[in-house]
């Protein structure tokens, strides 16, 4: 696998973390997003990357583009360049399949949750109006009609088991409801497990689910 190819498949999937924008699809993760109602909270993070992607990544003199953070220091350096974001707790372990990490932030403000989510501040914003607020994200940009088929092929191959999970909750009731890629209203994708109200809202899907939405896919979660 060629660093084009691999940088070029990973713009496709933009899960929203700074360290997944290289994301292959032998990756599943898990985010739960608390919000206070000072605009505070904590988000916890679980994400399984397979050991065969890894091994990929050391192909073709690939060494040098990790697919996540190798430990608890890249982490560290991470959020030593957000201001109100700190680590509370990580670990990782590994098994015969994938190496499991897990990972507790606390963030003191709204503004240091969407730079960690999205540093280019494009795909992932917060608004609100009167006593109501909303945090849009997107998961996925539109497929362009130039898209790699032989790269979709590979991925259908390699994601069996792997998926996105993601939840959200605040003080009192939310709402999720989804987008397309632009941030359009659409419906749900029909191969997602959702929760669209209630105290805790959440997304469940497969990997090679979201990337097989040429529309592409996002989230919004309102309170």
């Amino acid at each position: 696998m060629k660093k084009n190819s691999r940088k070029g498949f990973g713009a496709k999937l933009l899960i929203v973390l700074p360290f997944l924008f290289l994301l292959n699809s032998c990756i599943g993760l898990s985010m739960e997003i608390q919000m206070r109602r000072d605009g505070s909270g904590r988000l916890v993070l679980e994400y399984r990357v397979s050991r065969m992607a890894e091994s990929l990544g050391r192909l073709d003199g690939n060494e040098n583009w990790p697919i996540i953070p190798a430990g608890r220091a890249d982490f560290e350096r991470t959020l030593a360049r957000i201001p109100g974001m700190r680590l509370v707790s990580f670990s990782s372990n590994e098994g015969a399949q994938d190496v499991v990490t897990n990972v507790t932030l606390e963030y003191e403000n709204t503004e240091a949750l969407l730079k960690f989510l999205d540093p280019s501040g494009t795909r992932a914003s917060l608004s609100t109006e009167n006593q109501s607020a909303r945090l849009d994200i997107i998961l996925n940009e539109a497929v362009s009609s130039n898209y790699d088929e032989d790269l979709l092929k590979l991925a259908r191959q390699v994601s069996s088991g792997y998926g996105l999970s993601i939840s959200f909750s605040a003080e009192g009731n939310s709402a999720l409801s989804f987008t397309d890629g632009e941030g359009t209203a659409a419906q749900p994708p029909a191969a997602a497990q959702t929760v669209t109200s209630g105290r805790k809202t959440s997304l469940s899907i497969g990997i090679i689910d979201i990337l097989e939405i040429r529309e592409g896919l996002g989230v919004s979660f309102s309170w």
